[in-house]
């Protein structure tokens, strides 16, 4: 059992009142550039006769491709306002792709790990919660332990990564979002700090495209139940959208149960001819247990961490953890996460609101400015975090189009400010179960502060060929006060060690792109940009040992990349794209799992190089037919690096030509499915999937490599239109997810080379006892749902 939390809040009521008492004339939008995003239904009149009857949609779905063409809008005049939205989307010469609603709006999407699988380049691993998944583009995260690093997220155009980097998916409910941008590769001069990797915007569904109530409920195997609901309109100067959800489930690991809620707002109000304000509101409330991380060899014993009550009677492959009995020095107890109460009760809350200006319908000023409060109570190990990490973030940009020397120019230039405030506690856990709190181990006061200008130019040459060039300059200021704690006898007489960084970096990022389109058919891409992204302040104060100490050499990492690729489409029924890669990374920051549990450690990698392919197919082969693919080849090595381990003395080992961990050289999503769009199965559609990861190394030396794995996914879907003065349309659909039972490593964190004392480095025998690394994934699971769409 787990406690209940209520969904319904005072500002929700509000909200929902809000968007039932709007004017109630109706005036036209600007026309926006294409992007690939599902297209509201088009309003029908009412019938005169009210008796109910049924009408499939399939018939009148439009199939979308899930590419999304990078090439600016051709043969439209585009607004300053809709050219400064297509940066958050799919900005003119990035390798980018639109991941749209209809490919996931027939299925039970839990999680964005659940979605994000289709577009190249992207890798995801399970997190520490039910909805906290590791994202990477490019392997940008996939040698980080936690959340997500080295990639930008913002959600409506308003920043959803802290000033310190960090960003996390628990408040992120596919179900909320009518599309997804991908934008793959060092992306820094448009996006500043830390992306590195590149950049995701989450676009949620406009209020004139839901233009009533739904609700929708999806359950399944291992207690899964999510209640949603999503309410819009546009009804006047005012449209606005409400999202909300109710997910939690037993958890198919033991001590993994969750309950968590979210609310999702964007409202936009025409003020005047001229001025449009956007207001935008996210909450998420998560109370999770969490298991504990396990070596190759628990996990091969016992991945699913069954049987582990007690440390004292735990079955093989039971992960624990060691507990000071009196919570500060001493004697320890070993126990399991169960007994211990690890988990996870966090709060997100991000509040924030835009104002854009039109000068003339060439020029376009906007300013936003965004509150992110993110508070954690985390009992991950044997030590607890606590904390509140407030930040606030301000932009102003100024969009221009218009001609240079004839050629139709988009100019962009703009600046930002943001800052992040920390007091951070880390507590032992003793013993008692419910994360028993001892005494104190360490406190982190710190400051993170970002501040920048940057500029962009796009200047269509000719009819075929357009530039782009754009450059960032960015100052970060790190500063931080760590306070370790030791305890001596069994009073535990409290010692201090004071550890202080006070630094400032600063970095530029410049950028450079072709695009080139030869015919209707065929377009090309080159592109050379580079990316940075500098240490977390609680980075420079964890030894590899995970206790705390001085690790303030931390240098930034910066990437310089090269991408070459075309996207052809020859027909409406086919749509093929390539790119392929290679980045230069200096001073690359890697993580790895320390002894304690939930403790990650990190250095920097003096060169790196990163070179891949990425490759995606949409084709709709045959009446109702249609196969979706996408593709990553990832190849990721050091090529200066030397790692000192420590048994006594130190001992050195040159990892050159080594792999980087925690990088699965091949993945694949591939989709086979049939939609019927007339005739008496009308509405009904079905698919299989199949994903496949590689297996990969989890460690430094290449000496251990976590296994890969291939599953398939099965589906079928109903959906019908109703014509009804309350009923709009109802959705049914199955899945079984996982249907061969696979045992499979659903996320691994890179572990630490160990060497004897003779300085020889242990085997992989060896390794594959070292815990804090591995969560299994789903087994079989069945997974049903519907939703219910109203006028």
């Amino acid at each position: 059992m787990f406690p209940h939390r209520a969904l319904g809040s005072a500002s929700l009521l509000v909200l929902c009142s809000a968007l039932s008492t709007v004017p109630s004339d109706v005036n036209a939008q600007a026309e926006l550039p294409p992007v690939n995003v599902e297209a509201p239904r088009q309003a029908r009149a009412r019938p005169v006769a009210r008796t109910p009857r049924v009408r499939t949609a399939s018939a009148r779905r439009a199939t979308r491709p899930v590419v999304a063409a990078t090439a600016p809008a051709q043969g439209k005049t585009v607004t300053a306002s809709a050219a400064r939205d297509t940066l958050s989307q799919a900005p003119a010469g990035q390798t980018a792709t639109t991941v749209d609603r209809g490919q996931f709006d027939n299925r039970p999407s839990f999680s964005v790990g659940d979605v994000l699988r289709d577009s190249p380049g992207i890798s995801v691993k399970q997190g520490n919660g039910p909805r906290d998944i590791g994202i990477s583009i490019r392997g940008s995260n996939a040698r980080n332990g936690f959340g997500i690093r080295n990639l930008v997220i913002s959600e409506d155009g308003f920043p959803v990564t802290q000033p310190d980097g960090l960003s996390r998916s628990d408040l992120i409910d596919p179900r909320a979002y009518g599309a997804i941008d991908v934008i793959r590769g060092p992306s820094s001069a448009l996006y500043g700090n830390y992306a590195t990797g590149g950049a995701l915007n989450f676009r949620t569904r406009p209020g004139g495209s839901i233009d009533g109530v739904e609700y929708g409920v999806d359950g399944g195997s291992f207690g899964y139940l999510n209640n949603y609901l999503a309410a819009g309109k546009k009804v006047g100067n005012f449209e606005a959208s409400l999202f909300a959800s109710d997910a939690r489930g037993d958890g198919f690991i033991g001590n993994s149960w969750f309950n968590t809620q979210t609310v999702n707002f964007l409202g936009t109000l025409q003020a005047t001819s001229d001025d449009r304000f956007t207001v935008k509101f996210i909450n998420n409330e998560l109370s999770t247990r969490l298991p504990i991380r396990s070596s190759l060899n628990q996990f091969t014993q016992n991945p699913f961490q069954q049987g582990c009550a007690t440390g004292a009677t735990a079955a093989p492959g039971c992960g624990t953890v060691s507990l000071f009995n009196n919570g500060f020095n001493g004697t320890r107890d070993i126990e399991t996460a169960v007994q211990a109460g690890l988990g996870r009760d966090d709060r997100r809350t991000i509040v924030g609101g835009r104002w854009e200006h039109d000068f003339d319908n060439t020029t376009t000023w906007r300013n936003q400015f965004v509150f992110d409060d993110r508070n954690i109570n985390q009992p991950t190990g044997p030590t607890s975090s606590i904390g509140d990490y407030p930040s606030y973030n301000y932009m102003s940009d100024i969009t221009k189009r218009g001609e240079i020397f004839g050629m139709d120019s988009t100019s962009f230039v703009g600046g930002w400010y943001n800052t992040l405030t920390v007091s951070g506690d880390t507590w032992n856990v003793m013993p008692g179960g419910d994360a028993t709190l001892g005494r104190l181990s360490s406190n982190l006061l710190s400051t993170t502060t970002n501040y920048g200008v940057r500029a962009r130019e796009e200047l269509k040459l000719n009819s075929s060929l357009t530039a782009v060039a754009g450059i960032g300059w960015e100052t970060t200021v790190l500063k931080g006060l760590n306070t370790a704690y030791t305890y001596t006898g069994a009073a535990g007489v409290a010692s201090t060690a004071l550890t202080a960084a006070d630094r400032q970096l600063q970095n530029t990022a410049p950028e450079l792109a072709l695009l080139y389109r030869l015919n209707s058919e065929w377009l090309f891409r080159a592109r050379a940009a580079t990316g940075y992204g500098t240490p977390q302040v609680s980075n420079l104060f964890v030894l590899p040992s995970g206790l705390s100490g001085n690790n303030t050499q931390l240098q930034t990492q910066k990437n310089l990349g090269y991408d070459l690729g075309f996207d052809w489409t020859p027909n409406n029924a086919l749509k093929l794209s390539a790119t392929g890669f290679y980045e230069f990374f200096r001073n690359e920051l890697v993580n790895q799992a320390t002894p304690l549990a939930g403790i990650s450690y990190s250095f920097n990698a003096p060169r790196s190089e990163h070179r891949g392919v990425e490759l995606a197919a949409d084709w709709k082969f045959y009446s109702g037919w249609r196969f979706t693919a996408a593709y990553t080849y990832l190849d990721e090595v050091y090529t200066e690096y030397t790692e000192n381990i420590a048994n006594g003395a130190v001992f050195s080992f040159n990892r050159a030509g080594n792999k980087i961990p925690g990088i699965s050289p091949n993945e694949l999503t591939a989709r086979v499915g049939y939609d019927a769009f007339s005739g008496r199965l009308a509405g009904l559609g079905a698919f299989v999937e199949v994903q496949w990861k590689d297996s990969f190394y989890m460690d430094n030396a290449n000496l251990l490599k976590a296994p890969g794995y291939e599953l398939v996914n099965l589906n079928v879907h109903y959906k019908t239109d109703f014509v009804s003065d309350t009923f709009r349309s109802l959705s049914l659909y199955l899945e079984v997810r996982n249907v061969f039972d696979r045992t499979y490593v659903a996320s691994a964190n890179n572990i630490t080379n160990s060497v004897t004392a003779a300085g020889v480095q242990n085997p992989a025998s060896v390794l594959a006892n070292t815990t804090g690394s591995i969560y299994a994934g789903s087994p079989r699971a069945f997974v049903a749902g519907m939703k219910v769409a109203f006028r």
